[in-house]
Parts: structure tokens; C-alpha cells; sequence
């Protein structure tokens, strides 16, 4: 039969063609292959030119009527009905469970033992097919008749589709096993999981007691916490990896425009690092114990603990908490406190004879207070040398740890707290513990060690109350400064800019000089939640590092810029899109000449009123006098008028200074409404 047809296949002939939807059109042979028993066709679909090749069969099922001239079958093969019609008066019909075979298959012999045949069922409206039947139960059966060929297209198709569908089986089975693997009730076991994975790939090294202290004049460190009740009861997952004692990583949650949830891992890079599992005496091992040497040789010294609320300052600096008791007794404080002790008493710096005394003070809102004297308001000045001196702040003389730990009890109940979105008691000031070395009462070194207050973004806050805002304008003004000061203390500026807050004011000495150093201790929250308040802390803390005297010309930036960049950018703020640098410039702007206004309006106001105060005294005076039988009328006259001349002085002044609090405080409250209804959370 093929060649027969191919007789009847040549170049240029419009024939039908199937497709592999079903649909039938027409198409031109364009080539004629006896050996593959196909041809290649081409026609015209939509504008383009298309083909393929199509077996002779193929072309037989579509095109009948190029068979109508073939020779007749060959005796003893008869058409299909005829045939079945001839065997059925020879013998029975036997049943076969074997299924007919689909239309269009080409003609193929097919021998089956006979034992697995029961009955063949064959009927006209099958394909042509032949079925010889021997009479012997046990030979064999002979199915032959046209097989339908698939093209090679038709067969690529179907692969393609087979591995397809075991790739989505091997998904689904992929997905069922990694959610049996972990506890879906999670919020974030999509995060924890990829999370867990990339740590499988880290080779770690953690920081071990063994490792050498290297002496740096800036030391920048970092400390992780373990995730809190809190953060386990809302089932929060640990964002942050510790790989080696300088390396920390943190595994940023993001989401792609079709919501496919990924990973950004960032990595930064510090003196020392520290992972949840390190005590507070490995970490003053690295950061404040190196310290201690530096004021016994007539240095000094400062240590700070930064990071946001309720990242594990205080727990760093003052000690563990027992519930809401502190065991001061295991804090830096006291842990410095004793090494001071221990090498007072050696023989090198016995001879020089030196005394040990403290002090711990608190800047809130930017004013001092003594915690060791019943938080009495402190007033900090310049005296005729240019030296910073805290007026009436009291220094305790002490003779052992014990007496400093019972110093440190004393202050810490004293400090300044309240509740912020992170913690229900933050602490809402700088706690400044200093110990000072005084030979014969001139002063030999200082060592400064100093919780800061948490920071926050200026979103968290600027819907607050007004004692609110300028509370974290307070603390993020002198974060702000503290950095400066720092960057003037790596790249031995001339001029240090301690005048830009009232912590940096009280700790100048600890910035100027060559004998001067300084550690930060950053502290950061591992939960997912705190994400981007701890990227706000390493970014903080990795610009301090960067600022070393090879930094080059990029650490000279004014501070007006840094200004900007700690109260916009690291605090997290979203500007909406009609709200340009412009505009937010000016209404920041606003906002802090509104508070800078505050703030000296309100001392000007105590001032005034302490001066009417000073008053009373005369008026008491004057009313003993009229209780004098022969008090003089005249006298009583003219003090009378002084009094009340000095009186409507400072009543006018107080009335004048109440006036401009009142409208600064205005100005204030409207720059904070404009900044908050154009700022978004990130």
C-alpha cells in the first residue's frame, strides 16, 4: 500500500492533513521520503508559514480517495467484515479481554498465547483488520491490520508533558515533606525554614574564651540575645546568625511583586561578635576589662551599651534580671569594679596610693539628675579653663566591689523608666556609672561606662504625647552627637563636638586626649518582629566602626546631614509620595527649632520663678515688721515699694517667658501633626 501511495504523492499536491488537536486543514507536499514513508508539508497559518512531516498512514486516514485506485487485497485477505462474517459461520465467537485497537493504527501482526485469550469481540465498525484463528486450542492467535504511527512531533510533545507532570508530583512531594518537617502553626515556618537551610551551608567559629583580646582605641562590638517569652510565645523565628566571633548575618524577610517569599541576607562585620550563648563575663572579657588598664595609667575610658528597647543593655551593663529584682553582682559595672580592686592592690600601683570613687548620674530629657542623692537636678557648666563640671554632683569614696555593688543597687532603682512598643519598662534615660582614680584628691583616671537609653524610630513616636516625642528627639539628638564625638576621637580631629547634647558635654574628657578609649557595645534582638530595628542598631553601629583615621573623605559629612539621616533614614521613617526632601526637610526643621525653643524657654521660666520665689523672704519680713509696736511707717513704705517693684520685674519676665513656652510648645505639636500624617512604617 505505501508504495502504491507514494505513486501518488509528489511535490506541490494539496492534500489533508490531521492535527495534533483533532482539526483537519489542508497543506502542500513540499517533499516526498520513500525511506521514512512520510512526506513534508507546508501551509499558511495567521500570516506565517508553518510544516512538518506526516507518515504515509497518516495521509491514507485523511486522503481515502488516493487509495481508490489501489490494487484489491490479495486472496485470502478480505475486508474486515466480510472476513469476520466467513469465520463466524466456521466457528464460535470467542471473547478477548484484549481491546480493540483505536482507528487510524497502522497494520501490524499482533500473537498472543491463547490462554490469555477468552473472547475477541469484532464488530463492522472496527478498523480494518484480519484475525486468523487456527482450530488448535493450543496455537497461537494472528491480529494484523492498520497501525496508526504517531509523528515525531506528536511523540516529543507527550515526553514533554510526562516530565512535566513528574516534576509537578516531585514538587508536591517536596512540599509535603518540608511541611511534615516543620510546625506550620508557625507564622514564619516558610522563613525558619530557609533560614534553617542556609545555615546547614555555613562552616561556623564561633568566639571561644581562648581567642587573643586585640587592643583597639575604638572597639565595636555586637551582641545577640536569645529570643525572649515574648518572642517564643508568639512562635517568632531567629533572623539572626553568629558564624564567627567578628561576622554577624542577618536573614531579612522580603516578598517578591508575586508574593514568592525570599531571603536578603545582610552581613556586617565587627571587632567582636557575640551569639545568644555568650555570658556577660565572656563579654566584659572582650570589651570593658582591656579598659581598666588604661586609667590606672592616667587614661580614661568609656564603655557604652547601645541598641534598641529591650535588646539587653541594661541586662549587659547592670546584670541579670530575676524577675523584676537585678543581680547587680554580675554586671559590667560590678565586674569592672572589682578588677579595679584587684589591681589597685598590686604592688606596681600600690605605691601611687590611690583612692576609688563613683558617681552615677542619669541624662533624661536633658537634664541631670544624682541617682546617688536622691536624684537631685544637676547643673552642667564650663568653668574658666573650658572644663565641663556637673555642679553639686556628689562622688562616693569606696573600699571594696561590695561597696560599689551596693552603690549600683541604690542608683538603679532610681532610674528613670516607662513603656515604649517593645517594652513595658524602658529605660528612658542615659545611666552614666563612673569610676574615678584620685591620688592625693587630684584625679588620676576615669573609667565611664554608660547604659543608653533604647532608640527608636521616629514612626513608633511621633503620634505620642508630647513628653514622648521629646524624649526620643532627647535620646536621638545625643546618639547622634555621641557618633560625632567618636568619629573625632578615631580621626584625631582638633575640635570635638561635645556641645551638641548634654551626654557628650558631660563626658568630654573621656574624648580628648591621646590616652582615650572607647568601646560600644551594640546589642540586638534576634526576632523577626525586631528585623528592622536591629538592622537600624548594626547599621549605627557599623558607621561608629567605619569612622577610623583611613576612612577617608567620607567621614567628613556635617552634621546636619547626619542629622537628617538618623532621625529620617535609620529610624526607619516611609515618606509618602507627594511628600518631597523639601518639605520634610522643613517640617523636621520646624519640629526641632520647636523643641530647641522648649527646652530654653523652660529653664528661663525656672529661673523666673525661683527668683519670685527669693521674694518670700522680704514679704515674711515685712509683715514681722507691722507686728512691732513702733515699726517705723516710712521704712515699711518703702520696702513695701521695692518688693513689689522686684516683684512685677520677675512676674512681668515669668508672664513674657510663659508666653513664647506656650507658643513654642504649639509650633511644636504642629510640625509633629504635618510629619506624622505624611509618614508611613516601612
Amino acid at each position: 500500500m505505501e508504495s502504491s501511495l507514494s505513486a501518488r504523492l509528489f511535490p506541490g499536491l494539496t492534500i489533508k492533513i490531521p492535527r495534533s488537536n483533532g482539526l483537519i486543514h489542508s497543506a502542500i507536499i513540499r517533499t516526498v521520503s520513500l525511506e521514512k514513508s512520510c512526506v513534508s508539508v507546508e501551509w499558511t497559518e495567521a500570516g506565517s508559514t508553518k510544516g512538518k512531516e506526516i507518515d504515509f498512514d497518516d495521509v491514507a486516514s485523511v486522503n481515502p480517495e488516493l487509495l481508490q485506485l489501489l490494487p484489491s487485497q490479495p486472496k485470502g485477505k478480505l475486508p474486515l467484515q466480510e472476513n469476520v462474517a466467513v469465520q463466524k459461520q466456521n466457528r464460535r465467537s470467542v471473547n478477548s479481554k484484549i481491546p480493540a485497537p483505536r482507528e487510524g493504527l497502522r497494520s501490524r501482526s499482533i500473537r498472543m498465547p491463547l490462554t490469555m485469550v477468552s473472547e475477541v469481540r469484532i464488530t463492522a465498525q472496527e478498523n480494518d483488520m484480519e484475525v486468523e484463528l487456527p482450530v488448535s486450542a493450543s496455537s497461537r492467535k494472528k491480529f494484523s491490520g492498520p497501525i496508526r504511527r504517531k509523528s515525531c512531533l506528536v511523540k516529543q510533545m507527550e515526553r514533554m508533558k510526562n516530565k512535566r507532570e513528574e516534576k509537578r508530583v516531585q514538587n508536591s512531594e517536596m512540599r509535603i515533606k518540608r511541611a511534615q518537617e516543620y510546625d506550620t502553626s508557625f507564622p514564619n515556618w516558610e522563613f525558619a525554614r530557609m533560614i534553617k537551610e542556609f545555615r546547614a551551608t555555613l562552616e561556623c567559629h564561633p568566639l571561644t574564651v581562648t581567642d587573643p583580646i586585640e587592643e583597639h582605641r575604638i572597639c565595636v562590638c555586637v551582641r545577640k540575645r536569645p529570643l525572649n517569652k515574648q518572642e517564643l510565645a508568639k512562635k517568632e523565628t531567629d533572623v539572626i546568625t553568629v558564624p564567627s566571633k567578628c561576622l554577624v548575618l542577618v536573614h531579612e524577610p522580603k516578598l517578591k511583586v508575586d508574593l514568592t517569599k525570599y531571603l536578603e541576607n545582610q552581613s556586617f562585620c565587627f571587632d567582636f561578635a557575640f551569639d545568644e550563648t555568650v555570658s556577660n563575663e565572656v563579654v566584659y572579657r572582650f570589651t570593658a576589662r582591656p579598659l581598666v588598664q588604661t586609667i590606672f595609667e592616667g587614661g580614661k575610658a568609656t564603655c557604652f551599651a547601645y541598641g534598641q528597647t529591650g535588646s539587653g543593655k541594661t541586662h549587659t551593663m547592670g546584670g541579670d534580671f530575676s524577675g523584676k529584682a537585678q543581680e547587680t553582682a554580675n554586671g559590667i559595672y560590678a565586674m569592672a569594679s572589682r578588677d579595679v580592686f584587684l589591681l589597685k592592690n598590686q604592688p606596681r600601683y600600690r605605691s601611687l596610693g590611690l583612692e576609688v570613687y563613683v558617681t552615677f548620674f542619669e541624662i533624661y530629657n536633658g537634664k541631670v539628675f544624682d541617682l546617688l542623692n536622691k536624684k537631685a537636678k544637676l547643673r552642667v557648666l564650663e568653668d574658666g579653663k573650658q572644663q565641663v563640671q556637673v555642679v553639686g554632683l556628689q562622688e562616693h569614696l569606696v573600699n571594696s566591689a561590695n561597696d560599689v555593688i551596693q552603690m549600683i543597687d541604690m542608683g538603679s532603682t532610681c532610674r528613670t523608666s516607662g513603656q515604649t512598643f517593645a517594652n513595658t519598662n524602658s529605660s528612658r534615660s542615659h545611666a552614666c556609672f563612673q569610676i574615678l582614680l584620685r591620688a592625693k584628691g587630684r584625679l588620676h583616671g576615669k573609667f565611664s561606662l554608660v547604659d543608653l537609653a533604647g532608640n527608636e524610630r521616629g514612626v513608633d513616636t511621633s503620634s505620642a504625647d508630647r513628653q514622648t516625642r521629646m524624649e526620643s528627639a532627647e535620646i536621638n539628638k545625643s546618639l547622634l552627637a555621641l557618633k560625632e564625638c567618636i568619629r573625632a576621637l578615631g580621626q584625631n580631629k582638633a575640635h570635638t563636638p561635645f556641645r551638641e547634647s548634654k551626654l557628650t558635654q558631660v563626658l568630654r574628657d573621656s574624648f580628648i586626649g591621646e590616652n582615650s578609649r572607647t568601646c560600644m557595645i551594640a546589642t540586638i534582638s534576634p526576632g523577626i518582629n525586631s528585623c528592622e530595628y536591629t538592622l537600624n542598631t548594626l547599621r549605627y553601629a557599623d558607621r561608629v566602626k567605619e569612622l577610623s583615621p583611613h576612612s577617608g573623605p567620607s567621614g567628613e559629612q556635617p552634621i546636619q546631614m547626619e542629622t537628617e539621616e538618623l532621625e529620617a533614614s535609620s529610624n526607619g521613617n516611609r515618606i509618602a509620595s507627594n511628600f518631597s526632601e523639601e518639605e520634610l526637610s522643613s517640617q523636621m526643621s520646624s519640629f526641632n527649632e520647636a523643641l530647641t525653643q522648649i527646652r530654653e524657654l523652660e529653664e528661663r521660666a525656672v529661673e523666673e520663678l525661683k527668683e519670685i520665689i527669693q521674694q518670700g523672704p522680704g514679704w515674711l519680713e515685712l509683715s514681722e515688721m507691722t507686728e512691732q509696736p513702733d515699726y517705723d511707717l516710712e521704712t515699711f513704705v518703702n520696702k513695701a515699694e521695692s518688693a513689689l517693684a522686684q516683684q512685677a520685674k520677675h512676674c512681668s519676665a515669668l508672664q513674657d517667658v510663659i508666653s513664647s513656652l506656650r507658643l513654642a510648645m504649639q509650633m511644636e505639636e504642629q510640625a509633629s501633626r504635618q510629619m506624622n500624617s505624611k509618614k508611613r512604617p516601612q
